[in-house]
């Protein structure tokens, strides 16, 4: 049977109707359960952003949101004229970039000697092992570090003893402490961010590490020549994502771990936002310190964002 121009022209578009109508029809049941998701990022990320008034006033809870007075920037400020203020966002910045850092550095190490192995069972006990500790609060790990470096009981300190050293304080000393929170924080967490670079070397193709043993290439040049640079574009990635987290030092954290001893190295601006807030109760100056934290973070955000596209060919659908 012979079908014409307009015999075809006509049915064109009947069987894209059709399609298109069977489609929304399919998908129509997953846009029905995005409703709960997006009620609660309403609700919880969208309605609370009306407190960033609470910054440009003397909030008064007993006289609500529109019946406190209005003060502009004097919070802001206020905030500038905070003796401590600079120390603190040095403590910030200092701290949180350096576990950046080192958050990068100890996990690709570990990936990469991982992938070395050659008994599968020992490779995926290891992995377990170093990734159990993510799935723990800082509450439990903030005792845990306690007890291991207490200067009189902890296993630190008493091996330092038995070479001659004398016991170190080191959740009470302003010189150890900012080392105490990196270390930790990257014990934490490597193990997540290792298998994320393990993942990327299994997407490497095999045929180039068979051609460098043909030209007897032993395992070090391997992992220096094939390994670490099929790595490079998910290490960029991570790396430019990373620069939102420069003022995100961890509160949870330093929060179980520091003490008064310790403000001038391990104060941050999440502890002062906690104990001018909620501890003082001069809200306006807490929101003002956040609304800025939340403002240098978004900038630094897009900023990263743009390095990934321009870098690592990052987009996001």
């Amino acid at each position: 049977m012979k079908y014409t121009k307009s015999d075809t022209s006509v049915q064109i578009p009947h069987n894209a109707r059709s399609t298109k109508k069977a489609k929304h029809k399919r998908e129509f049941p997953l846009h029905l359960m995005l409703i709960p998701g997006v009620i609660i990022v309403l609700i919880y990320s969208y309605l609370p952003m009306v407190g960033i008034l609470f910054a440009f006033q003397k909030f008064i809870p007993v006289q609500g949101l529109f019946g406190s007075k209005w003060v502009g920037f004097d919070n802001f400020r206020y905030v500038l004229q905070m003796p401590d203020v600079w120390q603190v966002l040095w403590n910030t910045f200092y701290i949180a970039t350096m576990k950046i850092i080192a958050g990068q550095i100890v996990p690709i190490t570990v990936a990469l000697l991982l992938n070395e192995m050659k008994r599968a069972f020992v490779k995926r006990g290891v992995q377990t092992l170093i990734y159990l500790p993510h799935f723990l609060s800082w509450v439990i790990l903030g005792a845990i570090i306690a007890d291991i470096l207490s200067p009189s009981e902890g296993i630190v300190n008493q091996m330092l003893q038995a070479f001659g050293i004398d016991p170190v304080f080191f959740l009470g000393s302003n010189k150890w402490f900012p080392s105490v929170l990196i270390i930790s924080d990257v014990w934490k967490e490597f193990g997540f961010s290792t298998i994320v670079y393990l993942a990327a070397i299994t997407s490497i193709n095999p045929s180039l590490y068979e051609a460098a043993i043909v030209d007897g290439a032993n395992y070090t040049r391997q992992a220096w020549h094939i390994t670490l640079p099929g790595m490079v574009p998910i290490i960029i990635l991570l790396a430019t994502l990373s620069l939102g987290s420069v003022l995100n030092a961890g509160f949870d954290q330093v929060f179980n771990l520091y003490s008064p001893t310790v403000y001038q190295s391990g104060d941050i601006l999440d502890t002062l936002i906690y104990r001018i807030g909620l501890i003082d109760a001069q809200f306006g100056v807490a929101t003002a310190i956040g609304l800025f934290k939340s403002v240098v973070s978004l900038v630094l955000i897009s900023i990263s964002y743009i390095l990934a596209y321009r870098i690592a060919n990052y987009r996001i659908f």
